[in-house]
């Protein structure tokens, strides 16, 4: 069978398709539940889904769900696996979040979260609920969520207008348009309405307000469009990707889009507006081409200048633009319709056709039959002949020039043809002497060749002139009888007809290749100028090279200079040096500020001699480009823009670059200086240590020296006593900061209960904690912990002594501890002036205080420590309000799996077996054991 090259679908198109395919294997399945506003049954519809992947044997987790209070709701989860919330202490209240760390430890095959665009609670992760889902997706969970369709990011202002409220949580398209799955969950206004009326979507007080504003009969029904629109958007994207897959060329109906075709005749600009005007009328996408054949390109400068300000017409009434290159018109209209998927074409009413030749719209029927053809009649007035009337200006000078180039290339398209007709009359010069030697049919052959050679060289008008001269050219000087246009036999009428026949069929085929040629040179060259570009950024480190190359191939590939405007830290452009003439810096800030194009081709400015162009890179706008063309038409073209487009995105993705490899090299450096004031600091203590372990002894000796010490001496031994312990604790915590920071530090993990920690906590801190009360509320069913005791004790004595320094006496410290989902949540908190306001996450950072200036002693490396500690256990800690108005510390310890404790009732079996073999002896023994606690108690 024969393999139709037409229909082969686009390499570089099913590449793209399988490297997209090869990234979502490794990711897990999102599926959103999409409505048009809360009520319509998103929630009921995934969990009754989720039930019947259950009933087939599959597991399914409970991430979120929001039943607000629907029984319906309720009962569908009641029996699944829900994953225990995540406790969030904030502004003197408890939040419960997602606890996205127990999701990816379980790593469940499907996890259900309700309501996509939820925003989370300070202290999360991540802002956005839709971030979590991401994580959980790379991580290779399937997800099924909801949204609603206010919370699109693209609707949000659109549904803010019809209902008069705007919605705060929002979520990116992307995240909607790349999900694997949308299902539509859709009822009538009226029934939804019944349901809020009947209590089925929210409780009957909160029901009756939402009746009165957001559910009124009119808004649903405007959501229920925009809702069922969007589905079909999305529907439409997979069509069309299912159709580039299987490789099918045929149109298929199931858009409304449109195509509207550009001519260089007068009325373009009305073919426009038309077509404008029906895309809004059906609420569809448009596009708009231009075909350039060879003969196209040979119209005035001005004609072509008004085609391309059609284009731009075009592009700002909100089409999609393009030129394409090719020497049929109408096979070049049904190849783009059809790759496209476009189902209506739009085309202008031709004034004149010869009744020979079919004309566009005629052809373009045959070629495509299955297309609507819609045909725009002529505008009543001519004003288009004039030029349209968009906001594109240009100087008289610039026109003149234009006049000017048109008018000196006149001379040199005649002599094309003169050209050719000497090249004829040449011809027949060179074959005369040959007459004698060889047959007429080869100096036929001579002549065709001319005819080939003129037309590769000239193009097709020289080629039928040079056609025609050697036909006549032939006859007189070498068909018998010679030097006269008679025929003496009927046979050279034949061969005339033939020669003129094959030198015209020839002519216009070797045009028709030097201009695919030429435009395949065209396109080689802007390929190679943007492969050249974008090896030359590989290898730049530096702003100013950016700038350097940037500026070179600009000024090569689109003879126009460019200049590269930077941003300081403050988001200013910086002028360039030196300064260069006619740039407009005002412009020039506005278009980056706003990141819109403006100058020349724009609404903005457009007699401005200068381009504005941002570079916008995937994480922030990176600088501008300024650019001056030499020919103010190329900016209308919509292939050199959208060549100039990838040139920019290039310049800005190397600035960015070049910004994170200085970011690198800061944190380098800073981690070398930190790496040496460690190894300072630990030496130092060291050296410290000896000394003030002397200082102590030293001052404990003259406390109880003999014959004793006056009473202000006394005070002194303990002041030195008391300090010198102040002194070696600072220099304990800078030596075991030290440590930690080296990796020298090794836990010793064993299975133990947190309350012995707790408890030797409170002893150790009993002298700082005298003058407050400490409360401790730890859960009856703690189960034992997998930690080093001594390295938790000190984090519980550094939280504890913080509390007491930064509170006043008399003020309330509680320790507390609860199990939180498969962590453990330990609380210190105050009733005192809590911490300040924005520094709840670097006071946990080296050398830093509560208090910026204060008496108080330390060096601020308490917490420090903390975290460095908790983090080893591979726990969280964290800073917030207190539910007492003061300052709250929590740290998070992971549960894990606690051996399995020893039968109780079998281990007092045999200690009463044990208690009868041995009688009194056992009796007397625990009666002298329960004494001695006894005694031990009261002496504590």
């Amino acid at each position: 069978m024969a393999i139709n090259n037409d229909q082969r679908p686009d390499p570089d198109v099913l590449l793209a398709h399988v490297q997209a395919q090869e990234r979502r294997a490794t990711r897990g399945k999102l599926r959103i539940y999409f409505g048009a506003s809360a009520g319509v049954g998103k929630t009921y519809a995934m969990l009754t889904a989720a039930r019947k992947l259950i009933a087939d044997g599959q597991p399914v987790l409970v991430g979120v769900i929001e039943t607000h209070g629907r029984d319906e709701t309720a009962a569908l989860v009641d029996g699944l696996e829900v994953l225990p919330p995540k406790h969030i202490p904030y502004r003197e209240k408890t939040i419960t979040e997602f606890d996205i760390d127990s999701a990816l430890r379980l790593k469940p095959k499907l996890i259900l979260m309700d309501e996509l665009a939820h925003s989370n609670a300070p202290g999360s992760r991540h802002p956005k609920r839709w971030q979590d889902v991401e994580e959980l997706l790379d991580a290779g969970i399937d997800v099924y969520t909801t949204v609603n369709v206010q919370h699109l990011e693209s609707l949000n202002d659109v549904v803010g207008g019809i209902t008069g409220i705007r919605v705060a949580e929002t979520l990116p398209d992307t995240v909607f348009d790349e999900a694997d799955e949308v299902v539509l969950v859709d009822i009538p206004a009226d029934e939804l309405l019944a349901r809020l009326k009947s209590g089925r979507v929210y409780k009957v007080q909160q029901a009756e307000r939402a009746a009165k504003n957001f559910f009124r009969k009119g808004n649903l029904i405007a959501l229920r469009e925009l809702a069922l629109r969007r589905t079909a958007d999305r529907v439409e994207d997979d069509v069309q990707a299912y159709r580039i897959e299987k490789s099918i060329s045929a149109v298929w109906k199931t858009d409304a889009a449109l195509l509207a075709c550009v001519g260089a005749r007068p009325g373009a600009d009305h073919l426009i507006r038309s077509a404008a005007r029906l895309a809004g009328q059906m609420n569809a996408v448009w596009h708009a081409i231009y075909v350039e054949t060879p003969a196209l390109q040979k119209l005035p400068a001005a004609q072509r200048e008004r085609i391309l300000k059609s284009l731009k017409l075009a592009q700002d009434l909100g089409a999609n633009t393009a030129v394409l290159f090719s020497n049929d018109i109408a096979q070049a209209i049904v190849d783009y319709a059809s790759g496209q998927n476009f189902s209506r074409i739009v085309m202008g009413r031709e004034s004149f056709n010869l009744p020979w030749r079919a004309s566009h719209m005629q052809r373009v029927a045959a070629l495509a039959p299955h297309v609507d053809l819609i045909e725009i009649g002529r505008a009543a007035s001519q004003d288009d002949e004039a030029g349209p009337r968009i906001s594109v200006s240009e100087p008289l000078k610039s026109k003149d020039v234009h006049e000017k180039r048109s008018t000196s290339r006149a001379p040199k398209r005649y002599l094309r043809y003169l050209f050719a007709a000497l090249a004829s009359g040449a011809t027949a010069l060179i074959a005369t002497p040959l007459l004698d030697m060889i047959n007429l049919v080869n100096i036929a052959m001579l002549f065709l060749l001319t005819v080939v050679l003129v037309a590769v060289r000239f193009g097709r008008g020289p080629s039928v002139v040079a056609t025609v001269i050697g036909v006549l050219a032939f006859d007189f000087f070498f068909v018998p009888p010679r030097f006269s246009f008679a025929v003496s036999d009927l046979q050279y009428v034949m061969t005339f007809a033939v020669m003129l026949a094959v030198g015209l069929i020839t002519g216009h085929l070797t045009a028709g290749l030097r201009y695919q040629a030429k435009v395949a040179s065209h396109r080689e060259s802007r390929s190679r100028a943007l492969y050249e570009f974008a090896r030359d950024l590989s290898g730049v480190l530096q702003g100013e090279q950016i700038s350097e190359t940037t500026q070179a191939i600009i000024q090569r590939a689109f003879r126009a200079k460019a200049t590269l405007l930077l941003p300081d830290d403050d988001g200013r452009l910086q002028a360039p040096e030196p300064a260069v003439a006619g740039l407009d810096m005002g412009i020039a800030q506005w278009a980056f500020d706003r990141v819109e194009t403006a100058g020349i081709g724009t609404d903005t400015l457009p007699a401005s001699n200068f381009f504005y162009l941002p570079l916008v890179a995937p994480m922030r706008t990176r600088g501008l480009l300024a650019i001056q063309p030499e020919n103010r038409r190329w900016i209308l073209v919509p292939e050199q823009r959208q060549q100039l487009d990838t040139f920019a995105a290039l310049a800005a993705i190397a600035l960015e670059r070049v910004h994170y490899i200085e970011v690198a090299q800061d944190a380098l450096i800073h981690m070398e200086s930190e790496r040496l004031r460690n190894s300072l600091l630990a030496a130092l203590s060291h050296d410290l240590r000896t000394p003030l372990t002397s200082l102590v002894g030293i001052s404990e000796s003259l406390t109880m020296s003999t014959p004793a010490l006056s009473k202000a001496q006394q005070q002194m031994a303990h002041a030195l006593h008391d300090e010198t312990l102040r002194m070696s604790a600072l220099v304990a915590n800078l030596l075991d900061m030290a440590r930690i920071q080296s990796g020298e530090v090794k836990l010793n993990l064993q299975w133990q209960p947190l309350e012995e920690v707790v408890g030797s906590a409170l002893r150790i801190s009993a002298m700082q904690l005298k003058e407050h009360l400490v409360k401790t509320r730890l859960a009856r069913d703690l189960p034992l912990l997998h930690f080093d005791a001594i390295l938790l004790e000190r984090v519980l004595c550094n939280l504890l002594e913080n509390a007491a320094k930064y509170t006043p006496a008399g003020s309330h410290i509680t320790l507390s501890a609860e199990i939180n989902g498969s962590f453990i949540n330990v609380m210190v908190y105050d009733n005192g002036p809590g911490l300040p306001v924005g520094r709840e996450e670097l006071i946990f950072e080296k050398f830093t205080r509560g208090e910026r200036e204060s008496a108080k002693p330390g060096v601020g490396l308490g917490l420090a420590i903390c975290r460095a500690i908790i983090e080893a256990h591979k726990g969280t800690i964290t800073a917030g309000v207190s539910p007492d108005g003061g300052a709250c510390i929590v740290f998070s310890l992971p549960l894990g799996s606690p051996p399995a404790m020893p039968d109780m009732d079998l281990m007092n079996a045999l200690d009463q077996d044990d208690d009868l073999s041995f009688g009194s002896s056992a009796i007397e023994s625990r009666n002298e054991s329960s004494n001695e606690s006894t005694n031990g108690s009261t002496k504590l």
